[in-house]
């Protein structure tokens, strides 16, 4: 499969070429999302030795590890033979092919490797202190899903303080960048029908992999989702099994309280019934530093600080999609009964919200806001309290010059109407701003065009079509 995108990533990857000595990098970020393909992209024209830990599945114990990664080594070096009985001989092996030249070593999801074997990371700083740091042009890179594991055990690790060279973050590819994968349909379908694909695979590669653009939309999704063949059909299981394992039914329950709206960690922990403390917080943690759902702070508009005041959003649009369409029709899709889905129009709202806001630094600029002018940006909410009304609004971006750039995210499967101008309008009025003056410039988001009265009233500073999100190569 043809390799899109992470031209900023691969940047950063290969100036570490121009270092004259080791380099230990870090790449982290939710499953299917390609840091895999990422190290091999980097590392194609380069002597690679690759490892990838075992599945954590029932009944996989750090024995099974050790001799899943001598297997690889005997791949890799065509040494036979080779003992599973400690990681420090496996890793003196491995050394042995890796004192000179130009060499990459890829452990591809470190955290399963390293779970259940509570030595397995002080060897490896051994080794890497020992052997692999003494070839000056040597690079290993540590890939994982579970990135609050690897914050913990290799980033804040004591072990490994001042060793990490990089640690890059993979987030979902931008809007721009999947379009790539229509190739030369792309021209020929419509910003509408790929937001409809969009809408369930976000800018997932590995998701986009899988679409037929020489089909439909609805056909695409039906036969990803609704057939129990497809791939997304299975998809949320096995991610689940594989990051979360016995902790899974926890974290579905707190993704489940986010598929409708935002929450507070105090309404999350009054859905599922239990009491706020450090292990609930821990859980959101995780699921944030994974890439599932975010963290959004208000902040007050008077100094352009974070509050205290915080909703999570589940950010990620298959698993809302799967939870909310495919989960409660798993049974009929399973025996073949099931013909096809009802309108999904309800979530397609939150579903074209979470791709404004993965791609708000194309939103700014796409506005002409340059990033040193930003105070503060992002979903804005406002608590109600005796002294002004509750407000929430989509995207919110105050500059230092005193303006407010209101962003209202529409989604309509038909033009949107100019009743949106009073919706705005509302929100506006009920904005707390105190004494300080605004300018307030309302922008308008859409994705299946508007009604020719809104252009002409001139409400709007800007509005912007999806399609210019797809279509604006000149925004990086």
């Amino acid at each position: 499969m043809q390799f899109f995108g992470r031209n900023k990533e691969l940047k950063k990857l290969q100036d570490l070429l121009e270092k004259r000595s080791s380099s230990l990098i870090v790449i982290k970020g939710r499953r299917r999302i390609g840091k895999s393909r990422l190290a091999q992209e980097f590392s194609k024209s380069m002597k690679t030795f690759t490892f990838m830990g075992l599945t954590p599945e029932i009944g996989i114990t750090a024995q099974n590890e050790k001799e899943n990664f001598a297997k690889q080594l005997e791949i890799n070096t065509g040494l036979k033979g080779i003992k599973a009985e400690d990681w420090n001989d496996l890793f003196w092996n491995l050394s042995n092919f890796t004192k000179e030249g130009r060499i990459i070593i890829i452990l591809d999801e470190i955290n399963w490797m390293g779970t259940n074997d509570p030595t397995f990371l002080a060897k490896l700083k051994s080794a890497w202190d020992l052997y692999f740091s003494q070839n000056f042009e040597l690079i290993m890179i540590l890939t994982g899903s579970m990135s609050g594991w690897i914050d913990k055990n290799i980033l804040s690790s004591t072990g490994f303080l001042g060793r990490i060279s990089l640690d890059l973050t993979i987030d979902e590819l931008p809007l721009h960048q999947c379009i790539q994968f229509w190739a030369e349909f792309s021209t020929k379908t419509s910003a509408y029908e790929i937001f409809k694909i969009l809408s369930v695979t976000g800018g997932v590669p590995r998701y986009l992999e899988e679409i037929n653009p020489k089909i439909s939309a609805e056909e695409n999704l039906m036969q990803l989702c609704f057939e129990k063949e497809g791939f997304l059909f299975r998809e949320f299981d096995n991610i689940f099994s594989d990051l979360f394992s016995r902790r899974a039914g926890i974290y579905k329950k707190i993704i489940q309280t986010l598929i409708e709206s935002n929450k507070s960690i105090k309404k999350i922990c009054e859905i599922i019934e239990v009491e706020k403390s450090g292990v609930i917080s821990d859980y959101l943690d995780d699921l944030t530093k994974i890439g599932y759902i975010s963290r959004d702070y208000t902040w007050s508009l008077k100094t352009g600080k974070d509050s205290k005041f915080s909703n999570y959003r589940l950010k990620d649009n298959y698993i809302r999609f799967y939870l909310k369409y495919i989960e409660p029709n798993k049974s009929k899709i399973s025996r073949n009964i099931f013909s096809r889905p009802v309108a999904w129009d309800t979530i397609m709202g939150l579903q074209f919200e979470n791709l404004i806001l993965n791609n708000r630094h194309k939103i700014m600029k796409l506005i002409g806001i340059p990033l040193e002018d930003v105070v503060n940006e992002n979903p804005y909410f406002q608590t109600k309290t005796i002294a002004h009304d509750g407000c929430q609004i989509d995207y919110l971006i105050q500059t230092k010059y005193n303006c407010l750039y209101l962003c209202e995210v529409k989604f309509s499967k038909n033009h949107i109407r100019k009743n949106v101008i009073q919706e705005i309008e509302d929100k506006i009025d009920r904005l707390d701003i105190g004494k300080k003056r605004f300018s307030i410039k309302p922008i308008l988001i859409h994705v299946n065009g508007v009604e020719d009265g809104i252009i002409k009233s001139g409400y709007f500073s800007k509005i912007i079509d999806f399609s210019q999100l797809l279509h604006s190569k000149s925004i990086t």
